[in-house]
């Protein structure tokens, strides 16, 4: 099976025509007509304009239908942050060897992508599944098991949609003509950041001084009580990755290959220290400080992590990708072999 993640880009749909080319070029021939073919987007689609992403899905589609390869039924969708959380749930613990454990040795998974953050735990204190909000908690079956998961998805509080909120473009009009800034930044830059299709020019605020203190504070205003806490999480095993992992090895918490275990105040620590001096800290990218700062505002204010919370931050368990796409693929399989005893019944 082949399950691919799509961010919108202007050449989305090229993208996975390259991708089929290179299924063709690894499976063989014989094999084509068994091998489903699936794209499940995230976030990026779920924040266009819903006419210009169907459009893109729907290019996708009819790529999969010209392909050699099986087209299962709504083989191209939109994934849901709440499907996306179960699924990278399922594979972490799987890839561990927690999946077929007692149930509360599983671990828990925190993914910062660009445009939403997902929290995912099998709650073992029955008042975290009293206290969270009903649409938190999410019932499913896998390998014959039956989980109640305590899940959620934050679109708008991604990494990169994160920094345009603290810039305050991120409902901006007029964006041409104007230059946002931030104490997060130093105060002679003048930059220019394309996302979304859409060109941002930034820089650093003249009037404020540059800082992790001013930055914390701007950030703050992001995300203050915009985020459920549960208390149980403070003594919890989680995995950490995507944005997480990526900013760790930027800032030199973690090695690239390796990953490691980390505090949350090591990231604290980290962004302090990029904030105060940002010719030394920043290694080309602006943004550092920024991203750094609102990494620890969203683990200490936004989910209530403590201070020496410890966090695994990899990027590969056993030399496979730790995302959704491994979970996906056994929700599939898991689904086809369903179909397949019915149809047999029958």
């Amino acid at each position: 099976m082949l399950s691919f993640e799509i961010i919108f880009c202007v050449q989305g749909a090229e993208t996975v025509r390259e991708l089929l080319d290179v299924a063709k070029q690894t499976i063989p021939s014989t094999h084509w007509h068994t091998t489903p073919v699936v794209l499940k987007a995230t976030a990026g689609l779920r924040l266009l304009p819903e006419q210009k992403a169907q459009a893109l899905l729907l290019e996708v589609q009819e790529l999969f239908e010209d392909s050699p390869f099986l087209v299962p039924d709504d083989c191209v969708s939109i994934m849901n942050g709440t499907y996306e959380g179960i699924l990278a749930w399922i594979t972490i613990n799987f890839l561990t060897g927690h999946l077929y454990g007692a149930s509360e040795n599983t671990v828990g998974i925190l993914d910062l992508g660009g445009a939403s953050t997902q929290i995912t735990f099998l709650p073992q204190a029955e008042r975290t599944l009293d206290a969270a909000p009903k649409d938190y908690i999410s019932s499913f079956e896998m390998f014959n098991s039956f989980y109640k998961l305590y899940t959620h998805s934050y679109l708008g509080f991604g990494l990169k949609v994160a920094r345009l909120a603290v810039l305050g473009a991120l409902d901006a009009k007029d964006v041409d003509n104007r230059r946002f800034t931030s104490s997060c930044l130093p105060q002679s830059l003048k930059a220019e950041w394309k996302f979304g299709g859409i060109n941002y020019k930034f820089g650093g605020m003249k009037e404020i001084p540059s800082g992790f203190q001013s930055c914390y504070t701007e950030i703050m205003k992001v995300i203050q009580k915009k985020l459920d806490q549960q208390d149980e999480i403070k003594r919890r095993t989680f995995y950490a990755f995507s944005y997480y992992y990526d900013r760790a090895v930027d800032a030199g918490i973690i090695d690239v290959e390796k990953g490691g275990i980390i505090r949350v105040k090591d990231f604290e620590m980290k962004a302090i220290e990029v904030c105060e001096n940002f010719s030394k800290a920043t290694k080309g990218s602006p943004f550092l400080c920024m991203d750094l700062t609102y990494i620890t505002a969203l683990l200490k204010e936004g989910f209530g992590f403590h201070d020496n919370t410890e966090l695994q931050l990899t990027k590969k368990v056993n030399n496979i990708e730790t995302s959704w796409a491994l979970g996906a693929a056994f929700h599939l399989i898991q689904s086809l072999r369903s179909t397949a005893r019915i149809v047999k019944q029958i």
